[in-house]
Formats: structure tokens, C-alpha cells, sequence
């Protein structure tokens, strides 16, 4: 085993152990910089700063990639087959079915990846690099070996390399080595770790700038750095969604069906001496017959449109199974500020512990917030604002950034006169670290005892419940010759006072909430934020409090104890990021369909382990990167409307199932009876083929039609059971009016081979087709109006079943016109058999609901 320290194999880890200097004379360049040409010419021989596991798959291979699917490797097998017994009217048939179906997904999926691509492209990804001794922004993917990158908080480390100074600078190392917390970095003259951990002059590809700011000597570049000698283990591919799984089982379902069917005839045409060539063939015909050939397309077709239609409500959807699973969707787990809220945050307060306007607390926010230099919150935003707070007299000398463990940030400061640790944070571990507090607006210093702590726990408690979000702001003075900030020094502070924030809710996340949980989605607030401003928020949005849990309790519960209470909780408070992972872990170990929308480097685990994960255009690029689907407005409202689309497109799809299967099982069970006692086939293999294709092509509507109201108010998922039970319930109804055409074409017109065989062609046909209009809606047709263009394909597919056999094509397909009387008796037949469907119908869907 590779031990731990260790970089993986394709790293380059020389420039670690070799002393600063030595890598400026090695690579014949100074801190200046290179020079332009220089850089071009190290490009082309190190080539673009990109890590290979980035990289498109080849048009060739994303294609051959389509035929992994069983419906798909059903329809290949039984083309070579034919193909092999030169049954060629099969052959091309299948062929066309299977390329243009494959075809079309790739180009739908193609579009949709170029799409997401362009918005990667629209966010700018650059480094400031120092070139030809100016500082400029170039492409992350033109830095090479030897340049000189400037980094400060909020920037992403773009290559490995050594510090040539530093301050302040701590980087978030998470991706590379797992371990959540900011680690400080510094210039080192010496060699220095091979472990990221350790290597505290050197920063790494895929770091975050938590705070503080570096000038870095790039060493490695693209898959040369330890990122790119790890790509490998960390391009797993994510486990199946809730679509590839469902359209994989159905594939299977019908593969059994087929075995079943085909073994069946072969054995029974075999027992009566029948011509075995006849006998494949037509078993081969009967395999394909029941196969769904255009599901693919179908799908592919209706996500695409459904991605289309989800662009123009401003959602971006990167994987199109997304949509399906957005639509499948029964909770979503959000945080509340932008999504609920504003994010317009106003600094509303600022007040000391009587609860007095104080200024000497915005003073002391304000210099906290000024000097700090890591990822300003919209809280310092605030704070900033109140610009009239003079700190020219004040220098910073040091700083302890924030984390999420700690929940606070402390700078060192001075004017000359004194020295002050400024602190400012989560308003209850700011006063468990306080000593003493200031009784009014001088530095007046009482003690906090417990009756003080209490009474300022009460006033705090009170902001909370008026909505405020509440920064506590402390201090402490120190000597003027402490140089270094720590973490110890934020203890025996003086507790300053609060400053109190107000997020307004948004004025339509009501109302959204409300047609969410309408629609059987339920909402769970995940928050950094204090209970009592998370109720206050649902008391003014109308959301009732099922149950509250916070980040403390949840930090003491097992994965067994979290899930035996996760569906019972709807707001989780002061989480940290780890923690929203191990809830959406939580929900989905209790069957539900999760998603998560969020937008922070922190958010990467919970947006990978959702079922769907959405992020927004203004979001980190790894939650970008990691996430389904981008809101191009943080509004729940364009979410809202992606739920619906989702549902709208799994509607369609589930149609052309239904009705598919149903009638496809129908026939071929016929067929397969029929063989039993006809001494003829009852359709010839081309005969089903073109049967098949026909009624596939009345289809290819469906994209097109609208969905049922009913069918789009609560969440779906594939039902296995319930799609066989369907199958098997209206497939014999089909087949009962089947076996009545046999009896009146062999008794009352004393068909021919050829007559009997065309007949049954026409009524399979007719009956298939028209019975679309019963099944695509759990409705009385009439009830639920269909897309124009279904009906028009719907007519012209029966006509061609009608006309076929009276032109010059009908003896090419083995067909003979047709008696008039046939007609009548047809449209006899076409009314009894809708009819009966309407009625079983009902019956089935009250019995199988789902």
C-alpha cells in the first residue's frame, strides 16, 4: 500500500524538497516573473494547465456509449440475427430504429453538455500572474512552471507551488486531504513536506484561499500537480439515479417477458414439425415486436424538450436524467438565506448589554470586518456599509480567520496606543469566552457573572425572535508587544454588545413554499443560522415547525439515531457543512428522493450525495461543477417550476410505456396463441416488424402532449410492478379482441393465409393506435384533450394501414385487399375494444393506484 504521505503516481515532487532559492536559479527566472515569450514557450512544451479527467469523451465514444442500454442490445441482437438469415426487410427496419433513436439521444445529450459547457465558459477562470513585470489576468490554463501567481481570499489555488511570501494565509485543503479545517501557510526558505498536510511552504491544486493573501512560484501544472496524480481515484463515477435504474429494470422486465415468449413459440412450433426458418424468424419478429424500439428516442425527445422549456424558466440542466429526477423529487433541502430570504442584509442594530444603541459596537464590528481578509460574509457587507466609522488610525498586525468549527474571526490591531484582539462571531460562544462586559458607552469593564450572562442570553434571545440575525462583537486588550494572533487570545474577552441584521423574507417564498408542499415537496431548512431566527423566518412565510434540531444534538447522534428522527425535523440549525451531508445521507437511507441546492465550496459532499443536486449561476465553481442543474435566479420559484416540468416529462414518458407494453403484450401474446392451433403463421415476420414500426410512429408525438393535472400534483418514481401489472391487465383485453378477428376472418370471410394475415394486420393496427387516446390519460378521453399533432399521426398511421394492402406495395409485405364488409365488421370491433379498455381502465387504476 502507498503510504499515506506520499503523492500519487504522475506528481511532480521535487520543487518540495529543494530550498526556495535553488528553484529560482533552476529555473533561470527571478520573483519578477517571465517574461510573455518565455510563458508561450514553456506552454507549448508543458501544454495547458488542465487536469486530463476534465476532458469531453469523443463524439465516437459518447455514441458508442448509447448501446449499453439492455432495450437497445435487445434490438442490435435481433438485427444480426435477421441479418443472418437474410431476412432483410428486418435487417433495414431495426437498423433504422436503432440508429435513429440512438442518434437523436446522443445529439439531444450533446446539446445539453455544450450548454453547460458554454456556462462554465461564461464564468471567468483566471489567475493574476506577473508577466513581463506587470501584473495581468490570464486563463488558468495558459499558467505554466516558473510563473508568479498572486492569490487572496476567495480565489482557488490553480497549481502546485511554493510560497515566495505570504500573510495571513490559510488555504482549505478539504478536496485533497479530507480534513475540514483551514490550514496556515508561509513562505519557507528550506525544503518542506511531501504531504499536503505538512508541506507548510508549499499550496496545492484544488486548495481554497480561505484569508489572507501570497504571491506563489508555480512548480507543476495540469497532471503534473498532486490533483492531477490523483484524478484518477477521485473520478468515481456516482451511483446510478433514480432514472438509469428505473429505464434498467424496465429493460430487463421486458428481456424476460421476450425470453419467455420466444422460447415459448419455438418450442411449441418445433412439437408440431413446422419449418424451423419460419419458426425463428418469427420468433425473432415476436422478440422485436414487443420491444419498445423508440424508447430511447421517446425518452431522449422529451427530456430535451424538457430541457428546453426548463432554459426559458432559467434553469440550465447539465444531466438531462435530472430532469426526471427533479421531478421524482419528495424533499428538498435548502438553506434559507437568497433561497427564503432576500440576501439583502441590512445592519438594523447595534446595541450593548441594556440593549442601548451603542457605537462603540459598530466601531468594533467595523474594524473587525475592514481588516479581515478572509471570504467576506454579506453580514460584513453590512457592516461595511457604515462607512463613516473612521479606522485610518488603526493598523492590523495579525489575524485568526474564520472557520466553521469555531464560528468566529479575530484580528489584532493597534493605533499607537493600545492593542486590541478584536473578535466577532456566534453571539453564544462569544459570551462563553467573555469575562467582563461593557456597562455603557465608555470601556467601563463590569464583570459577567451569571445573572449578567443570563440577561444578555435573554437579550440575544429576543433579537433572535424579532428576526434578527445576531453577531456578538468582544475584545480584549493585550500588550503592545504581542505580534501574533492565536486562537487562545480569543478568551477573558470584554463582551462589547450585539449587532443585529435583518434578511427580509422574499415576498414570493410563501407562496412557493406553499405549491411545493401542495405538490408533496417538502421543504427542509439546513442553516448555519440560530433556531429562533429560523422559526421567525416560518412564522412570517406561514411554514409551520415540525420539529428543530441543532447542529450541537446532531454532533452527539449516531447515523442510525439521526435517521430514525431526519423525517420528522424540518428545520436543522447551526449545522456545519459535514453535517448537511450526513442529513441528506439520513433522508435518502429513509427511501426519500432528496435534493439539495446550494452554493458554497462546502456544499460539494451534499450536492454529490442528493439524488439531485441544483446550485445557482452565482455559486462557487465546484458547486457548478458537482451540481445537476444551475438556477440562473436563486428564487424558488424557478425551482418550482423545474419540478413540474420534471413531472410533466416523466408523464410523457410513462405513457409511451403504458401504452407500449400493453399493446405490444397484447399482440405478441396473440401471436404467440395463435400459434398453437393456426397451420400458418398469423402475421409474417415483416408483417410485425412493419406493424411495429408503424404503431411507433403514432407515437412520436408524445414529446408533445400535455399532462394530466392529477398526475403532476405529487412526486413519481418507476414502478416495476405496477408497470407489469398494467401490461398484463389490458395486454389480454387486446388479445381477446385479437382471437375474435381470428374466428371471423377464418369463419365468416373463410380467409386465405394471405386474407387472414392482412386482416389482423389492419385491426392490430387500428386497435393499437386508437387506443393511445384512452391510455395516455387516467381521465375520459374527452376529459383530457391530446396535442393536435398526436391525433394527426394517430389518423394518417391508420390510414396507411388501411390503404396499404389496396397498393402495389401490399404483395411486397405479403398483403391482399380487403372484403368491404371487413370494414364494418372492423369498426365494430374498434368500438367494443375501446370500450372494454375504458372500462378495465378504470377499474385498474382505482385498484393499482400509485
Amino acid at each position: 500500500m502507498r503510504p499515506k504521505n506520499l503523492p500519487h503516481a504522475g506528481a511532480t515532487t521535487d520543487f518540495l524538497s529543494q530550498p526556495l532559492s535553488q528553484l529560482l536559479s533552476n529555473g533561470g527566472v527571478s520573483q519578477a516573473g517571465l517574461t510573455q515569450a518565455e510563458a508561450w514557450r514553456r506552454l507549448k512544451a508543458h501544454g495547458p494547465n488542465v487536469l486530463s479527467h476534465h476532458a469531453r469523451r469523443t463524439a465516437l465514444v459518447a455514441f458508442l456509449s448509447r448501446f449499453q442500454n439492455p432495450l437497445v442490445l435487445l434490438l442490435v441482437a435481433a438485427g444480426a440475427v435477421s441479418a443472418f438469415v437474410h431476412e432483410q426487410a428486418s435487417f433495414v427496419i431495426i437498423c433504422v430504429m436503432v440508429l435513429a433513436s440512438v442518434t437523436l439521444d446522443f445529439i439531444q445529450e450533446h446539446r445539453a453538455d455544450r450548454a453547460a459547457e458554454r456556462l462554465r465558459e461564461s464564468i471567468a477562470n483566471t489567475a493574476r500572474v506577473q508577466r513581463d513585470g506587470v501584473t495581468k489576468a490570464i486563463p488558468v490554463a495558459e499558467l505554466v512552471p516558473a510563473d508568479v501567481v498572486f492569490l487572496a481570499a476567495g480565489d482557488r489555488v490553480p497549481a502546485d507551488g511554493r510560497l515566495l511570501e505570504a500573510r495571513d494565509f490559510f488555504v482549505s485543503q478539504a478536496l485533497l486531504t479530507g480534513e475540514p479545517y483551514p490550514v496556515e501557510k508561509a513562505a519557507v526558505e528550506g525544503g518542506t513536506g511531501l504531504d499536503p498536510q505538512t508541506a507548510t511552504g508549499a499550496v496545492f491544486m484544488g486548495s481554497s484561499v480561505i484569508s489572507g493573501s501570497a504571491r506563489l512560484l508555480v512548480c507543476a501544472t495540469g497532471n503534473r500537480t498532486y490533483l492531477g496524480g490523483i484524478a484518477e481515484t477521485i473520478q468515481r463515477r456516482p451511483p446510478p439515479t433514480a432514472f438509469e435504474h428505473g429505464t434498467r429494470q424496465f429493460g430487463l422486465l421486458l428481456v424476460r417477458i421476450t425470453l419467455l415468449l420466444v422460447l415459448f413459440v419455438l418450442f411449441v412450433n418445433t412439437f408440431f414439425g413446422r419449418p424451423w426458418l419460419d419458426t425463428f424468424l418469427f420468433a425473432v419478429a415476436l422478440a422485436v415486436g414487443l420491444t419498445p424500439e423508440l424508447l430511447p428516442m421517446v425518452v431522449s425527445v422529451t427530456l430535451s424538450r424538457g430541457a428546453l422549456r426548463m432554459a426559458e424558466k432559467k434553469v440550465i440542466v447539465k444531466r438531462l436524467a435530472a430532469i426526471h429526477d427533479l421531478g421524482s423529487m419528495d424533499v428538498l433541502c435548502t438553506d434559507k438565506t437568497g433561497t427564503l430570504t432576500e440576501a439583502h442584509i441590512r445592519l438594523e442594530k447595534y446595541v450593548d448589554a441594556e440593549g442601548k444603541d451603542c457605537r462603540r459596537v459598530i466601531e468594533l464590528a467595523y474594524l473587525n470586518s475592514y481588516f479581515e481578509t478572509g471570504l467576506r460574509s454579506p453580514l460584513d457587507e453590512a457592516i461595511l456599509d457604515h462607512q463613516e466609522i473612521d479606522v485610518s488610525g488603526w493598523t492590523k498586525i495579525d489575524e485568526v480567520p474564520f472557520d466553521f468549527e469555531r464560528r468566529r474571526v479575530s484580528v489584532l490591531v493597534a493605533d499607537g496606543k493600545r492593542r486590541l484582539v478584536v473578535v466577532k462571531g456566534a453571539p453564544e460562544d462569544i459570551l462563553s469566552l467573555s469575562i467582563g462586559y461593557l456597562a455603557d458607552d465608555t470601556d467601563g469593564v463590569q464583570p459577567l457573572d451569571a445573572a449578567a450572562h443570563a440577561r444578555l442570553a435573554r437579550l440575544f434571545g429576543a433579537l433572535s425572535d424579532d428576526g434578527f440575525r445576531v453577531l456578538g462583537i468582544a475584545f480584549r486588550d493585550v500588550d503592545l508587544t504581542h505580534g501574533h494572533a492565536v486562537v487562545d487570545d480569543e478568551s477573558e474577552l470584554v463582551f462589547a454588545g450585539f449587532a443585529a441584521f435583518l434578511d427580509p423574507p422574499k415576498a414570493t417564498a410563501s407562496e412557493t413554499l406553499a405549491e411545493l408542499a401542495g405538490g408533496g415537496v417538502e421543504v427542509k431548512i439546513v442553516t448555519g443560522d440560530n433556531e429562533r431566527v429560523t422559526q421567525h423566518l416560518c412564522r412570517e412565510l406561514g411554514v409551520p415547525v415540525r420539529g428543530v434540531l441543532k447542529g450541537p444534538e446532531l454532533a452527539d447522534m449516531d447515523d442510525h439515531a439521526l435517521a430514525a428522527v431526519v423525517d420528522k425535523v424540518n428545520l436543522f440549525c447551526r449545522v456545519t457543512p459535514q453535517q448537511k451531508n450526513r442529513i441528506i445521507l439520513a433522508l435518502k437511507q429513509r427511501g426519500r428522493v432528496v435534493g439539495f441546492l446550494g452554493d458554497g465550496i462546502n456544499d460539494a459532499p451534499p450536492l454529490h450525495t442528493a439524488d439531485v443536486s441544483l446550485s445557482v449561476d452565482g455559486a462557487v465553481d465546484v458547486a457548478k461543477e458537482a451540481a445537476d442543474m444551475i438556477l440562473l435566479e436563486h428564487d424558488l420559484r424557478v425551482l418550482h417550476h423545474g419540478v413540474m416540468e420534471g413531472r410533466r416529462t416523466f408523464g410523457n414518458i410513462m405513457k409511451y410505456i403504458m401504452m407500449g407494453t400493453s399493446s405490444n403484450f397484447g399482440n405478441m401474446f396473440s401471436m404467440a396463441g395463435a400459434s398453437l392451433w393456426l397451420p400458418f403463421l398469423p402475421m409474417l415476420p415483416t408483417q410485425i416488424l412493419l406493424n411495429n414500426f408503424l404503431y411507433d410512429t403514432s407515437e412520436v408525438p408524445i414529446p408533445l402532449d400535455r399532462v394530466d393535472e392529477e398526475f403532476m400534483a405529487r412526486p413519481r418514481h418507476w414502478d416495476m410492478n405496477f408497470i407489469r401489472n398494467f401490461m398484463l391487465t389490458l395486454g389480454p383485453v387486446s388479445s381477446l379482441f385479437d382471437f375474435l378477428t381470428f374466428y371471423l376472418m377464418l369463419d365468416v370471410f373463410q380467409a386465405s393465409q394471405a386474407l387472414f394475415q392482412t386482416g389482423w394486420f389492419v385491426e392490430s393496427l387500428a386497435t393499437q393506435v386508437l387506443v393511445i387516446f384512452l391510455i395516455r390519460t387516467r381521465r375520459a378521453p374527452f376529459r383530457s384533450p391530446s396535442h393536435p399533432a398526436l391525433l394527426a399521426t394517430a389518423v394518417v398511421v391508420v390510414g396507411v394501414a388501411v390503404v396499404l394492402p389496396f397498393t402495389p406495395l401490399g404483395p411486397y409485405f405479403g398483403f391482399e385487399p380487403l372484403p368491404g364488409a371487413f370494414f364494418t365488421v372492423l369498426m365494430g370491433i374498434v368500438v367494443m375494444y375501446l370500450t372494454a379498455v375504458e372500462v378495465i381502465k378504470r377499474w385498474f387504476f382505482r385498484r393499482f393506484e400509485t
